[in-house]
C-alpha cells in the first residue's frame, strides 16, 4: 500500500470515529431527477467471484439501520462523468468512444486490490489500489473527452477511487455501524483483473444505482512499462 493510501485510510477512519450521523446520499445532485440519465465512464465488477464473495461476506454483517447495501451487480468504480444522456448528441459520445478505445488500447489491465472497509458520513467503501494506474487510465478518458468537447467535467484533482458496497440511506446513528466496522477491518483484501472500462448510462431508482452499457473500451495493450520489461527478457 502506498504511502498515499494508507494515509487516506487512516485519515478517514479517524474522522469517522468524531462521526455522530450518517448523511444520507440518496439527495438530488444538481441537474439530476427521477428518469433522468447520465453518461459515465466506470469500472464494474461482473465476473469477479473473489470480490463477490467478499461484498456478500461484508453484507451479512451490515444489515444495519441506515446502509443501503448495493447488489453485487451494481458494483462499480466511477472514473469520469461525460455528461447527461439527453444534453449529449450521438456524434459527439460516438467520437468520445473511438477516442476512447484509441487511447486505452495500449495501456495494459488493472490488477486491483479491494479491502480493507474504508467509510464515510454517505456510505462504506472499499479502499482500491494502486490509485496510479486508474489515475492513469482515468488522465486518458479525460483525454479522449477533451478531443472531442471544449469542456471536460468534473476536476481532474481531488479522485479517490473507491468501491462503494453499502450506501446512508438515512442519517442514522454511527455509533452501531463503527463497532460493527471495526470487527471487519482486518478482513484481507481481494484481487480483481479488469480488462475494460464501460460507458454507462447511468440512473437511479429505488436507493440503487443502475445502468446500461454504451460501449467498452478494452485494456488489452503491453502498456509502456510492461513492453519494457518484455524488452528486456528477449535481450537475456
Amino acid at each position: 500500500m502506498s504511502s498515499r493510501e494508507l494515509a487516506s485510510l487512516r485519515q478517514r477512519w479517524t474522522t469517522y470515529q468524531n462521526l455522530a450521523a450518517l448523511t444520507e446520499h440518496w439527495y438530488w445532485r444538481p441537474g439530476w431527477r427521477a428518469g433522468r440519465h447520465f453518461y459515465t465512464w466506470h469500472l464494474t465488477f461482473q465476473e469477479q467471484p473473489d470480490l463477490h464473495r467478499l461484498v456478500t461476506d461484508l453484507h451479512h454483517h451490515l444489515q444495519l439501520p441506515g446502509l443501503d447495501l448495493v447488489p453485487i451487480d451494481g458494483l462499480h468504480l466511477t472514473m469520469q462523468g461525460v455528461g447527461f444522456t439527453d444534453e449529449t448528441s450521438d456524434s459527439d459520445i460516438e467520437a468520445i468512444i473511438t477516442e476512447a478505445r484509441q487511447r486505452c488500447s495500449g495501456l495494459p489491465p488493472l490488477d486491483l486490490s479491494l479491502g480493507p472497509v474504508d467509510p464515510d458520513a454517505e456510505g462504506i467503501g472499499l479502499l482500491v489500489q494502486p490509485w496510479s494506474a486508474i489515475e492513469g487510465l482515468r488522465s486518458e478518458i479525460r483525454a479522449a473527452i477533451a478531443a472531442v468537447r471544449p469542456t471536460v467535467p468534473e476536476p481532474a484533482d481531488g479522485f479517490r477511487p473507491h468501491v462503494t458496497i453499502a450506501y446512508s440511506g438515512a442519517p442514522a446513528l454511527t455509533a452501531p455501524i463503527r463497532a460493527r466496522l471495526a470487527e471487519l477491518r482486518d478482513m484481507p483484501a481481494v484481487t480483481a483483473t479488469i480488462s475494460e472500462v464501460s460507458l454507462i448510462a447511468l440512473h437511479r431508482e429505488h436507493h440503487t444505482y443502475r445502468w446500461s452499457t454504451r460501449a467498452t473500451a478494452p485494456l488489452n495493450g503491453q502498456g509502456p512499462q510492461r513492453a519494457e520489461a518484455e524488452a528486456g527478457r528477449g535481450d537475456q
